[in-house]
């Protein structure tokens, strides 16, 4: 065979937040693994080297018109999104590969809606998609606060058939996910976000608090990337403490 080991087996669908993925390390592991899975369409990938995953959210309406926000850059821990990095710590070269990219697909697709692109930059540079996503995407949450239109209204927008807003980003921003990992006692110690200036908090109403959920976010607004990079895992700190 021409499998080279490790590698990674993905579900062809319903895959998200690190589910439906499993490490390979052996032809035998391969089929124990997509037997337990019975059978179902996969994916298998080899590992590649990376420098970092960055996405891209945009807007296109039903008359072609696009509209794309800053790239992101994603930080994930155990296969979940953990941060959003905006505007993303890459060359413009290969920002405008991926928006380039991004907009290329859901022209193809005559795509209607906002779309979210994910692409591995590998070690040369080059983009590789990792997932589409027709939908708003968690990566662009941090349009909430830190453009003048948020990919939210931009559904809003094309489903109305109105034009575009624009997607200009005001504010360096980091986004952080809260996992339902920092709640203490059915409770988050949301002073300890609230208590600074420069950050939102939105909570997602889930009545149930479970490691590994999604329970809500934050966004901390900066002048600059690596200020609001700073602030952010300040607060992490913070919330990780008894």
């Amino acid at each position: 065979n021409n499998i080279n080991f490790p590698a990674l087996l993905k579900t062809s669908r319903m895959g998200y937040d690190g589910k439906g993925q499993a490490r390979i390390d052996t032809l035998e592991q391969l089929g124990e693994v997509h037997q337990q899975w019975n059978h179902i369409p996969c994916v298998l990938e080899k590992f590649l080297p990376l420098q970092c995953e960055v996405s891209v959210v945009l807007a296109r309406g039903a008359d072609g018109e696009v509209a794309t926000f800053p790239v992101s850059e994603n930080q994930h821990a155990d296969g979940i999104l953990d941060i959003s990095i905006v505007p993303a710590r890459v060359s413009d070269a290969i920002k405008k590969q991926a928006t380039e990219a991004a907009m290329r697909l859901a022209k193809e697709l005559d795509y209607v809606g906002v779309l979210a692109v994910e692409f591995f930059v590998s070690a040369d540079d080059s983009l590789l998609i990792n997932e589409i996503a027709p939908r708003p995407h968690n990566s662009g949450h941090y349009t909430i606060d830190a453009c003048l239109t948020s990919q939210f209204e931009q559904q809003v927008r094309v489903l109305c058939g109105l034009p575009l807003g624009d997607t200009r980003q005001h504010s360096a921003a980091v986004m952080v996910n809260l996992l339902g990992d920092v709640w203490r006692d059915e409770k988050l110690s949301s002073d300890k976000i609230l208590r600074h200036h420069n950050v939102k908090l939105h909570l997602y109403g889930k009545r149930e608090a479970r490691p590994g959920r999604k329970m809500g976010h934050f966004t901390v607004l900066a002048d600059d990337v690596n200020a609001a990079l700073m602030k952010a895992q300040e607060i992490r700190t913070d919330l990780n403490k008894n």
